[in-house]
């Protein structure tokens, strides 16, 4: 193999995190890991809007009589005008309801990815664990329908477990072992880890966007304004005025619930395997990047210590937790080149 094969080979694997909220791809360059972000939101407004459309720059497709804005411009333009925006992925998989999700997930998933380099490029995509509270949510074909989009974009779609993705990216120096908790929007996902074996995976049918309804079901306010106020600046440790009281008790509210599943969960396979030390705890997700989470949820897990089921070493905030889970697809795309001649 020449030089200049081999280099392109270094650079061959790329990754996307299909999230709720955004949706995030990984690509390594000859300077280093590129990510790329676009929001999973989109709005739909008359076809004459299209000129000045163009003028703003924003992101948008042009469909029969209307056009459709996608991105962080339609979540923009949802909170200036009071509306909710649409969104093809809800509670972590794709919006059932939905008539225009697949199509929507297309170009969002088109716009982050790009072309592959070679045909056939190897994709890591994320799917979320079933969820074990809520078992009528069909994984299945969420994994299916992402496979196939990731396909029409020209690569080798290859789903990997969300969490276990946050293992790759966060617990190298512990040879992979550890457990990562994901807090997205539509769900929260957990994977137990030894040295990069699952031992033990799942999902709670609670993340971001529950502690937002309640909230804003809470003090009679819209989920929009909730989830503005929240990526605004919410400190978890000092919370402010009544809505980010209110998110700090659903903040705490989410937290003890998933805690109290990783002991449910654990207890079921309890005598499987053996850890083989205490071991760290990751957070990572969009919804861990609140203000004084990582403190926030130290001051739960303590008050659920004494009945966790295994040791825990040490409690760390991933070191990019909106781009943690594609980092760590993206470690394991990679490595679909490794052994090739």
């Amino acid at each position: 193999m020449t030089e200049s094969k081999k280099s392109q080979k270094s650079l061959l694997g790329v990754s996307i995190d299909i999230g709720t909220m955004n949706l995030v791809s990984a690509r390594r360059t000859d300077t280093g890991v590129v990510t790329n972000r676009i929001r999973d939101s989109f709005i739909t407004v008359p076809r004459e809007n299209r000129k000045m459309l163009r003028l703003s720059g924003v992101n948008f497709i042009e469909r029969g009589d209307e056009i459709v804005i996608v991105g962080d411009a339609a979540y923009d333009m949802a909170n200036v005008f009071g509306v909710e925006a649409r969104r093809p992925l809800q509670a972590g998989l794709i919006a059932s309801g939905e008539v225009d999700a697949l199509e929507i997930l297309g170009v969002l998933i088109k716009h982050v990815l790009g072309d592959p380099k070679v045909p056939n490029e190897v994709c890591y995509y994320s799917v979320p664990a079933s969820p074990v509270d809520d078992l009528a949510r069909d994984v299945v074909y969420h994994q299916g329908i992402l496979g196939r989009i990731v396909s029409e974009c020209g690569y080798r779609g290859v789903p990997a477990n969300e969490a276990m993705a946050i293992i790759y990216s966060e617990c190298a120096k512990e040879g992979f072992t550890g457990l990562a908790a994901s807090f997205g929007s539509g769900m929260t996902n957990l994977a137990l880890s030894i040295f990069t074996q699952e031992a033990m995976s799942f999902s709670v049918a609670r993340g971001g966007d529950s502690i937002d309804a309640g909230a804003a079901k809470a003090i009679g306010s819209t989920q929009a304004r909730i989830c503005s106020i929240k990526e605004r600046g919410l400190d978890l440790m000092r919370p402010k005025g009544r809505e980010q009281e209110a998110l700090a008790v659903y903040y705490k509210n989410l937290i003890e619930y998933v805690l109290d599943q990783v002991t449910n969960e654990f207890n079921k396979v309890r005598g499987k395997f053996e850890l083989p030390r205490a071991i760290p705890l990751v957070v990572s997700g969009g919804t861990s990047k609140a203000e004084g989470f990582l403190d926030f949820f130290q001051e739960v897990f303590e008050s659920k210590r004494k009945k966790f089921p295994f040791e825990i070493s040490e409690i760390r905030a991933a070191r990019d937790p909106l781009n943690a889970v594609a980092q760590g697809l993206l470690v394991q795309a990679v490595q679909e080149y490794e052994d090739e001649d």
